[in-house]
């Protein structure tokens, strides 16, 4: 089993401890499930996606950040109608919430809760267990299954959170795109290709298009942090209704914090799509290629930054309040290095690209230095700092960043081993987040920003901290927790961090 491999199963909490120490082997492509390439375009009509990276449209009406994406096509008038038109047994348009599978007979007539038949034109359950619980892949397919949202019968993503208990949802009942993420890879995994399709042509239907300077509205190039499906009165029809596709870019956020990750998880995505499926006719339409173009060319933007780093606000990843990682927080790095990685595999070959391909790559270069020499840590590097010397002016001093010594927290020089190492949670002028951030640390792995060695390396850390990092549950987001004074002053008391 490849490193990269060994991280994706970490990452998914399906790696068994038992088999650690097979943790080292030489990176590896990772196989794709092949699969059908006739996919037709359906309802995703090229209407309105003509446009250059300027912000000059040549097409329909321009998609601005207070606009819906609205719906068309003829929909089913209710859920039953919905079901029998799609007989495939998925769950279509809640179908979950209306049905009760859970005790149906196999292969006989359907019924709802009252047992009244559901149709009298012999319908029947499935003749699998399609929404059993004779394990426990088959009932986490079940729950994912019916937290798949639908958009004129469509499916188009899953919902962060499905808890029937809570009745305040805020904004989990939403689809977000970095949510949405290890939904995908699960989908993509399974052969079930056509949601990963609707999901990145309608979220990048509803990217941000319009060249700005309003400090209230998203840039150009911006994708939402979420989107919900709902139901609004039809324009000159009171009796009628249709469905919207209602973006959030961070408006009614906690905190009102733009998504700086939603772009480059919706880039990685599209590469795993058409790897895993074989459909590249996605990658190579001319909205896609702007859409990825414009992600680019927001990411690669120029600004007082020196790092080739990409400079993040705390709090525009990953969770809704702050954790201390406002700066260069390892875990969009290694999602803007993949990004980067992915975008240059898909970009189509052009003269007009020229530049942005110059730039890709010196980015790449630039970045895998930074990140392997600055962000790198193990006992050596532990001992180097604490020969820093501080105060240095010149091109080639040792303490670039002017990192005190005393700021070596003392829990890591009991907790690091002797042997393995680890990428730090983030770096910045005068300041090292010493913390082990899980994801930051394993998609390194995945797309070799890491070495090779300091793969290994990584691999034989998590090892050998093993109950510290893992434990009884799947890998922590970050190690350690704060506490105390520290958790009071760094995420402000957010109960949600404790």
């Amino acid at each position: 089993m490849s490193a990269s491999e060994t991280a994706l199963q970490i990452l998914s909490g399906t790696f068994a401890p038992q088999f650690h120490t097979n943790l080292r082997s030489n990176f590896s492509s990772i196989c794709c499930i092949k699969s059908r390439k006739d996919r037709h375009d359906g309802n995703y009509i090229q209407n309105r996606v003509t446009r250059n990276l300027d912000g000059l449209f040549k097409g329909e009406k321009k998609n601005s950040r207070s606009e819906s994406l609205r719906c068309k096509c003829t929909q089913p008038e209710n859920n039953r109608e919905a079901f029998l038109e799609d007989r495939s047994g998925r769950l279509v348009n809640g179908l979950a919430n209306e049905f009760n599978f859970q005790n149906v007979e196999l292969g006989q007539p359907l019924k709802n809760e009252n047992g009244t038949l559901l149709s009298n034109d012999g319908l029947t359950a499935p003749t699998s267990n399609i929404f059993g619980a004779n394990s426990i892949e088959d009932e986490a397919w079940t729950l994912l299954r019916a937290s798949m949202v639908y958009y004129c019968g469509n499916p188009v993503g899953t919902i962060a959170a499905n808890d029937s208990s809570n009745s305040n949802t805020l904004n989990y009942d939403q689809v977000f795109i970095r949510d949405f993420i290890p939904s995908g890879i699960a989908f993509l995994l399974k052969g079930d290709y056509e949601i990963v399709r609707n999901f990145i042509l309608h979220t990048l239907q509803l990217q941000s298009w319009e060249k700005t300077m309003d400090c209230h509205s998203p840039g150009q190039g911006l994708m939402p942090a979420s989107f919900k499906v709902r139901t609004v009165p039809l324009d000159g029809d009171e009796d009628a209704t249709e469905e919207v596709l209602d973006p959030d870019f961070g408006e009614a956020a906690i905190g009102r914090v733009a998504p700086v990750d939603s772009g480059l998880w919706w880039i990685i995505l599209l590469r795993a799509y058409g790897k895993c499926s074989g459909d590249t006719s996605v990658q190579e339409r001319i909205d896609v290629q702007t859409g990825i173009k414009m992600i680019l060319k927001l990411c690669l933007a120029d600004g007082f930054d020196m790092f080739p780093t990409l400079l993040v606000t705390d709090g525009s990843c990953m969770i809704d309040r702050r954790m201390g990682i406002h700066g260069h927080p390892l875990e969009i790095q290694a999602l803007f290095y993949s990004a980067l990685l992915c975008a240059r595999e898909m970009l189509t070959p052009e003269e007009a690209s020229a530049d942005l391909f110059r730039a890709l790559n010196n980015r790449l270069v630039a970045m895998s230095f930074h990140i392997r020499e600055y962000y790198w840590i193990d006992t050596k590097k532990l001992n180097e700092i604490y020969r820093y010397k501080t105060e240095e002016y010149s091109f080639d001093a040792v303490n670039k960043f002017n990192i005190y010594p005393d700021q070596i927290p003392p829990w890591l020089v009991e907790w690091m081993p002797h042997r393995g190492g680890y990428l730090i949670g983030n770096l910045q002028p005068a300041h090292m987040d010493f913390r082990f951030f899980s994801l930051g640390n394993l998609w390194a792995i995945i797309s070799s920003l890491a070495t090779t060695d300091q793969s290994h390396a990584i691999l034989d850390f998590i090892e050998a901290k093993w109950s510290d990092l893992v434990g009884g549950m799947p890998l922590k987001i970050c190690y350690p927790a704060l506490e105390g004074e520290e958790w009071r002053i760094i995420t402000g008391s957010d109960p949600k961090n404790t």
